[in-house]
């Protein structure tokens, strides 16, 4: 007899943004985690980044914000501990660096000032703790040879994203499935653009259908920030992806063995 199949329930949101989180939308994230999710109790929780806004440490003079980096940080651990006490207790708890936290990382003069950057780190904060529960992922794009940029499980691949042009769903669903192997039967979830989609089949024509999928989870972050006013934020929306897929199946790239969804938030 072989091995049982194990499978994975998983839950992902996107782009909080911190401290301007809308709390609508974390509310309602909470809600319907402690209502167990659609597919059963989870074992995964993944925030796909941009948890913090992070532009109040940056080094261009116009980015002015009433609120400290401290705000941030505390705004962004009273998100990650609400979520956390609502999961069940073995629930794996992921996040993976977006962007906008990336910037409070990187060593770029371009965005943080060199003499304070060793001060910017949330693992060096009061709230330390908080986020070590957390596993936490590079913001660096997969590729063949480095892939600390997603987190796979099963024939899912997560990650926050790098393109943000009306096709980069699409686009960049087939850079991460092939940076991750080529293998059929991929399905990215990822966030970055605020657009929150359900599962689209990547295609090579309007006829010519290929085996990868991608799901965008939204954002649970502002949805009409001022640095957006003169642009268009009407596809913007909070949301979750549920899902589960099947983790330890012997033949697991001969067939889809996943199923998820995004639920879109009010």
């Amino acid at each position: 007899m072989g091995a049982r199949k194990r499978l994975a329930r998983f839950a992902a949101i996107s782009c909080t943004h911190c401290p301007f989180q809308r709390k609508e939308s974390i509310d309602q994230v909470i809600t319907k985690l402690s209502d167990g999710g659609p597919y059963g109790p989870l074992t995964d929780f993944i925030m796909l980044g941009d948890l913090h806004e992070s532009a109040c440490a940056s080094v261009h003079p116009g980015s002015e914000y009433g609120h400290t980096l401290s705000d941030e940080y505390e705004a962004a651990a009273g998100v990650l501990e609400s979520i956390r006490k609502v999961l069940p207790k073995k629930c794996n708890l992921h996040f993976l660096h977006g962007n906008h936290d990336d910037n409070l990382l990187v060593s770029d003069g371009r965005r943080t000032n060199p003499a304070t950057r060793d001060l910017l780190v949330w693992s060096n904060t009061q709230w330390a703790n908080v986020y070590a529960r957390w596993k936490q992922y590079p913001y660096v794009k997969p590729s063949i040879h480095d892939q600390r940029g997603c987190l796979q499980i099963g024939q899912m691949i997560f990650a926050h994203g790098w393109l943000s042009s009306g096709n980069s769903d699409e686009m960049e669903g087939l850079q991460l499935a092939y940076a991750c192997g080529g293998h059929a039967h991929r399905c990215v979830v990822r966030g970055h653009t605020h657009r929150p989609r359900d599962v689209i089949q990547c295609q090579r024509s309007q006829t010519v259908l290929l085996p990868y999928w991608v799901i965008n989870a939204g954002s649970c972050g502002p949805l009409q920030p001022a640095w957006m006013a003169r642009r268009d934020v009407s596809q913007w929306r909070p949301a979750i992806v549920w899902g589960e897929c099947k983790v330890n199946s012997p033949s697991r790239f001969a067939a889809r063995e996943w199923t998820a969804h995004t639920e879109i938030l009010l």
